[in-house]
């Protein structure tokens, strides 16, 4: 007989308050790339934790955000059709103790919503506790929230509280996942978003947002323990495909460096990394585009 909880689990909140670091510290395994940058999360990303209670799939989704271009309403798009289709919503924000426009518009869509509704307080440590009641004491009558947990998502504070306050509104099911797999997403979008992480990393702030990533080839070579891959950084201008590229190819050569570190660890062999850099002018308002880069609306 089975007795394990499962379920679906969507972790929103505005760009930047630490969603792809919850959800990696949760599985224990970096999946979705991190950045000091906003919106850094551009696809609904799929992890599994499994644990002797049962399983839960956490759906990292792309900030909530006043859309500004038709990639910026394909991400929010991407993030609000999850709200019903799941069994919670962890709502995460940072301890500010007055409601910006972003938590507003959130709570609007909020407004619509059946499934229980954690709101989750991250980047506790950064506060006195007599502030973190301020922030509480904010929220709590903005919504009927399920329960509102304050945690550190960088330390582990607090997230194994928060674990089980999910299973608590889990109910038994099946296991939708083998227990050793820890993502849907195929290696190659992985290997393609950390190239994109490194970009975020170590470019600024008008760059980033304006590229993507394309694997052209993934293979590994035969009797041997290499990976060559080929990927593709698009820009929208040409004075920006210049600024990736660097002087003399120093900062290409760094951020594929760095990346070729992670896409190793993940693959647990040795890649042989090769990156081309195109303009492709407006991609973003670009549905054509947009569909080709694997950014499409209809999930």
């Amino acid at each position: 007989m089975n007795n394990k909880k499962s379920g679906f689990v969507t972790i929103i909140g505005r760009p930047n308050v630490g969603k792809s670091t919850l959800m990696n510290h949760l599985i224990g395994q970096k999946i979705a790339i991190m950045s000091d940058k906003p919106q850094t999360t551009r696809n609904r990303i799929q992890t599994i934790l499994t644990n002797d209670i049962g399983q839960i799939v956490f759906i990292d989704t792309p900030g909530i955000h006043v859309p500004m271009t038709k990639l910026g309403e394909y991400m929010n798009t991407s993030a609000e059709t999850t709200l019903n289709e799941v069994d919670a919503v962890l709502w995460l924000i940072e301890p500010d103790k007055k409601i910006g426009k972003g938590d507003r518009y959130i709570i609007e869509r909020l407004a619509r919503v059946e499934t229980p509704v954690f709101l989750v307080i991250n980047k506790m440590d950064t506060i006195a506790k007599n502030e973190l009641l301020e922030v509480i004491a904010t929220y709590k009558d903005q919504y009927n929230f399920k329960d509102i947990i304050p945690i550190s998502a960088l330390k582990g504070e607090n997230t194994s509280i928060l674990l089980d306050q999910i299973f608590d509104v889990l109910e038994e099911g099946p296991m939708y996942f083998p227990e050793d797999m820890v993502t849907d997403q195929p290696e190659r979008q992985i290997c393609a978003e950390l190239i994109r992480e490194k970009v975020l990393m170590n470019m600024e702030q008008e760059i980033p947002h304006g590229i993507a990533v394309v694997i052209d080839q993934m293979q590994e070579r035969d009797n041997q323990a290499i990976v060559d891959i080929d990927a593709t950084i698009v820009c929208e201008k040409d004075s920006h495909k210049g600024m990736v590229i660097g002087k003399q190819g120093s900062m290409l050569k760094k951020i594929g460096s760095m990346a070729r570190r992670d896409m190793e660890n993940l693959l647990g062999s040795k890649v042989n990394l090769k990156i081309w850099v195109r303009v492709k002018k407006d991609w973003r308002d670009s549905d054509y585009l947009l569909k080709n880069y694997g950014y499409t609306g209809k999930e």
